[in-house]
């Protein structure tokens, strides 16, 4: 009962202070509009058609930082076309150091955002305030491009057909866009509409955000309250537009080990693909058959030191499109927000992956999708292979939430697994009510019923967060009995209660060094209790007296932690262990340190690292962590990360040791279209290497082809046949496990 009377009186906090720190949306707005031309404009960053000078410049910028609402200190300038095809978008960002001043670490394709300068626009072609399709770019012409709803919701990974060039004088950066309508989502009710816009730049030397319609920087400018207008635009009316991706790839897979007993040496030769179905603009049905990600990144070895499950996020293309629908649960907001826990009822990694990340292959799929100004619907099909160990599985998921109001939806996700041996479901209700601009709440409650078991999981959370100019607070409390199960989804931690509070102070005040932009202080206080014995088993007591964010970027501060640790064996599981070192059971109280840095990471040499120090259980652990970044030129950029961890008096045995992880990636650039990528890493805990290298070239708009190697290996107990010469039984006896690939896959995207 205490947390809701924390929670009421959080509501009324937030309420008070709202007032103070948020400026609302302009209540006349900024208004623009794109000139129609009758003939077609080359894309090459130069500007140098007659059209572009009868177009209205959007100019007059303001800052979001480092002083919201001040002039811009530099002048862009933004200008619109249109004609039967395309939307054009030119921005001349003037620089008056020149090409010196730019900072451009590499030319990824959906660049982390913030750490190059780079500029983008953001439309809301239903002119609800709520959409946003939001387009990027650098000095050097790497392409950005998502999807937003709310501010809160966002696929990152969404990857639209469009095109961009730019170029670079002694006094400015010249950004061209040509956006089909094809790509664009909107609705037509008349001959002339009026869309939301807004025009964002980042000048990264100064760490200065400049918007075109004012915004609190506490919002990203996917916020589209704060949108400007653009009026008086016909584009034609919205038709069907289909994409067709084909595929055809060969590769040679080579196996050596006990491990891979079901996998067969040699060479294949495979074809599918993906069909794109825009039936609507509201509308997107995708299909795929005999799916590949060959060209999907290796996902990252880690040394988990907590008592939570590993979560690997997905990089498959075809379920990150619209995976924001589908990713209803809780999860950790951002790095400040929420405790440790996270429940999700669908996670598609639990598709075409086994336990180990090793893929299964998919036969088939489809998923539909339709948003609205009213409503979001999703549903997903996907037919799974079977093999020696697994049969054949279907997986379904579908998703519905309902807007309410201008910022509130509520909704239900179902999903089911269904094999040969059994069948599971989990049924989920949710909701997401924002109580002020900076303030909101998402709850869920979710059922899982598994056909080969007798019991029924239940799991629910609510998380109260408040983000504004000067203060950023939560409160998280969320339940999942032994029995929830949901086999399509992802647990952190089963039965547990969590309960998470916290909150971090923003100050900006006269009193800072000029190299500082804000002084951060806060902490948060969580706790786990388990639901089948209702003992408390875990305390974490976090502070954060220092930290200080450096107008270039960068940043330092110190942490301390106090923890309690209860680790029960009475339900007869197994030890729990860390760097292969048992723990025992009991009762533990320690404190660990923390000192954490950052360079400014859009330099050319840049360098984050962090020291872990104290008691750890029955022992002591330090673990230092240190990254390098090299990118001499924007075609070129290095990265060598390293983890130790340094344990002694641990566990029963009172062990002693190290280990280590390193990483080492490069990404070589042609240009934007053009790339060598690679990493590999080694792990020293079961002697893990992996190698991943890519070169893909972009030969025209979203058409690839790829030419990967990988390579893993690792040691493992040797397995073998028992005396039947059916079951396979592990042995005692360390055997290397060796896996190689070399895979060419050619793509090609043809949109009708």
């Amino acid at each position: 009962m205490r947390y809701f009377y924390a929670l009421g009186l959080l509501f009324c906090f937030s309420n008070l202070i709202q007032a103070q720190e948020i400026f609302l949306p302009d209540s006349i707005k900024k208004q623009t509009q794109a000139v129609r031309i009758d003939h077609s404009i080359k894309i090459d960053g130069k500007l140098e058609e007659s059209a572009w000078s009868t177009a209205n410049p959007i100019t007059n910028f303001v800052q979001v930082e480092p002083f919201q609402k001040q002039k811009a200190s530099q002048k862009s300038v933004f200008k619109l076309l249109y004609n039967k095809d395309y939307l054009y978008i030119a921005a001349v960002l003037h620089e008056p150091l020149g090409k010196k001043a730019l900072r451009v670490t590499n030319l990824q394709r959906d660049f982390e955002y913030g750490r190059s300068d780079q500029i983008g626009i953001s439309i809301d072609g239903f002119n609800d305030e709520r959409n946003a399709m939001i387009f990027m770019t650098n000095p050097y012409g790497s392409q950005r491009d998502l999807l937003a709803f709310d501010d809160q919701v966002f696929d990152e990974d969404w990857d639209g057909l469009w095109r961009v060039r730019t170029s670079r004088t002694d006094t400015a950066w010249i950004a061209e866009f040509s956006i089909p309508w094809q790509t664009l989502r909107y609705q037509r009710s008349s001959d002339f509409n009026t869309w939301g816009i807004n025009f964002f730049r980042m000048r990264r030397m100064t760490n200065e955000q400049t918007i075109w319609s004012a915004l609190p920087r506490s919002f990203t400018p996917a916020r589209m309250q704060y949108a400007g207008k653009l009026s008086n635009i016909s584009p034609p009316p919205p038709k069907a537009n289909i994409r067709f991706q084909p595929y055809l790839l060969i590769s040679e897979d080579r196996y050596d080990g006990s491990e891979f007993y079901d996998q067969k040496n040699g060479s294949k030769v495979k074809m599918g693909g993906e069909i794109k179905w825009a039936i609507t603009p509201n509308t997107v049905l995708d299909l795929t058959y005999n799916t590949d990600f060959a060209q999907a990144d290796a996902d990252r070895q880690v040394n988990n030191l907590s008592r939570l499950s590993v979560f690997f996020p997905e990089r498959r293309q075809f379920f990150l499109e619209n995976a924001s629908l589908f990713a209803a649960g809780l999860s950790p907001i951002e790095e400040y927000f929420g405790g440790q826990q996270r429940i999700q009822p669908f996670f598609s990694r639990r598709i075409g992956l086994d336990a180990e990340g090793n893929p299964v292959p998919i036969v088939l799929g489809a998923r539909i999708v339709n948003r609205s100004t009213k409503s979001n619907t999703g549903f997903m099909y996907v037919r799974q292979k079977g093999n020696e160990i697994n049969s054949a599985t279907d997986f379904l998921v579908g998703r519905y939430s309902q807007n309410i109001g201008k910022q509130n939806r509520i909704g239900g996700i179902a999903t089911l697994k269904n094999d040969s041996d059994h069948a599971n479901i989990t049924a989920s209700a949710d909701g997401f009510f924002r109580i002020n601009e900076s303030t909101s709440i998402n709850t869920m409650a979710m059922t899982s019923k598994s056909t080969n078991e007798n019991s029924t999981g239940l799991a629910a959370h609510y998380q109260l967060s408040h983000r504004g100019i000067d203060w950023m607070y939560w409160l998280t409390q969320n339940v999942n009995n032994k029995a929830f199960n949901p086999e399509m989804g992802f647990v952190s931690r089963p039965d547990v209660i969590e309960n998470s509070a916290g909150f971090y102070w923003l100050n900006r005040g006269k009193w800072l060094p000029k190299f500082v932009r804000a002084f951060e202080p806060g902490g948060y206080y969580l706790n786990y209790y388990s639901t089948t014995t209702g003992k408390l088993i875990e305390q974490q007591w976090n502070t954060n007296p220092i930290w200080f964010t450096l107008q270039n970027g960068g940043g330092f501060g110190v942490l301390t932690n106090h923890f309690y640790q209860l680790i029960d064996y009475a339900d007869g599981s197994d030890t729990l262990s860390f760097f292969n070192v048992p723990i025992q059971g009991g009762k533990f109280k320690y404190d660990r340190f923390m000192i954490v840095g950052e360079t400014d990471a859009s330099k050319k040499v840049s360098l984050s690292m962090n020291v872990d120090f104290g008691k750890y259980y029955n022992g002591s652990l330090t673990t230092f962590s240190s990254t390098f970044r090299f990118a001499p030129i924007p075609h070129i950029s290095m990265e060598a990360r390293f983890t130790n961890n340094s344990y002694s008096n641990l566990g029963v045995d009172k062990a002693a040791g190290n280990n280590q992880l390193y990483t080492i990636s490069g990404r070589f650039a042609l240009n934007p279209r053009v790339q060598l990528i690679g990493f590999y890493q080694h792990n020293s805990i079961s002697d893990f290497d992996v190698w991943n290298v890519r070169f893909s070239w972009e030969y025209q708009p979203l058409s690839f082809l790829y030419l990967v190697f990988n390579q893993r290996g690792f040691n493992d107990f040797q397995t073998q046949l028992s005396n039947d010469g059916l079951t396979r039984i592990r042995t005692n006896q360390l055997a290397r496990q060796h896996e190689l690939h070399l895979i060419a896959k050619l793509s090609y995207l043809k949109q009708f």
